[in-house]
């Protein structure tokens, strides 16, 4: 598909952001060429309200005079400026399922694989430089995750990924990853090319499996398919890094055999 011509569009992200991954890749889809522009986690805020953007999360996006945040505007926005290839179903009753998803994704599963995330690096550091692959940050990656600890600190509070909400996202992620198996054997996920809710949840799962502790759990079901087929390419991994009494629920969902 040729690239639309949209020289000013720009999209603001921080590097290892699954929202901001799913972004990228419905630009990609639509074939519309944009500017990455990526910052640094905690910092980002300022300079998006300094950009005057809706709220001073990313995915934040400007184009054609308008200035979005959030992966589900984006998408939608996104589908009004070039409708091929659709990011949501056109008939009524499958695009409500493919909405409900997205939203569920947005609000359940974005939060607490990003918890899960910032609890784990605020144990190792170390994988931080894998997350930040290829992205401009105006400092060494080297530099920047040495001097870390004071974002990586804040980036915990502002999620609230302390350890007792952490143990909580892993004790739900079995049932989690059961009802993604279900949106997909019913045909609410699974589109090709991926519809918005494929990427939005997708983009949770993928780098949900970036880490060690849950890759296993996740690469054989349905769900981690899913994941590797809407967002392909994913930057970051980290070793096994969470206890192992948190994983419990999670080694034990391991062992049930994943609908096909």
């Amino acid at each position: 598909m040729a690239a639309a011509s949209s020289p000013d569009a720009k999209l603001y992200v921080i590097p290892g952001s699954h929202p901001a991954m799913a972004a990228r890749r419905m630009l990609e889809l639509k074939g519309i060429e944009y500017r990455r522009i990526d910052l640094m986690p905690v910092i980002s805020r300022g300079a998006l309200r300094a950009l005057r953007f809706p709220s001073n999360t990313v995915p934040s996006l400007a184009i054609g005079g308008r200035k979005l945040t959030g992966s589900r505007a984006i998408a939608r926005e996104l589908d009004a400026i070039r409708p091929d290839p659709p990011l949501y179903p056109a008939e009524q009753e499958r695009r409500v399922a493919v909405e409900d998803a997205e939203r569920w994704g947005e609000e359940v599963l974005q939060p607490a694989v990003r918890r899960i995330l910032w609890n784990a690096l605020k144990r190792n550091r170390a994988p931080l430089a894998s997350y930040a692959e290829g992205a401009r940050l105006g400092v060494p990656i080297g530099l920047a995750v040495k001097t870390a600890g004071p974002i990586v600190a804040a980036a915990t509070r502002m999620n609230r990924a302390d350890d007792e909400a952490v143990r909580h996202d892993l004790a739900s992620f079995p049932g989690w990853l059961k009802r993604i198996d279900d949106w997909i054997a019913e045909g609410v996920l699974g589109s090709d090319p991926p519809n918005a809710a494929d990427l939005q949840i997708g983009a949770s799962i993928h780098l949900a499996m970036t880490l060690d502790d849950l890759r296993p759990t996740i690469a054989a079901r349905p769900a981690g398919q899913l994941a590797m087929r809407a967002i392909p390419d994913f930057p970051g991994q980290a070793p096994p890094i969470l206890p192992p009494a948190w994983l419990a629920p999670v080694r034990e969902a391991e062992q049930t055999p994943a609908a096909k």
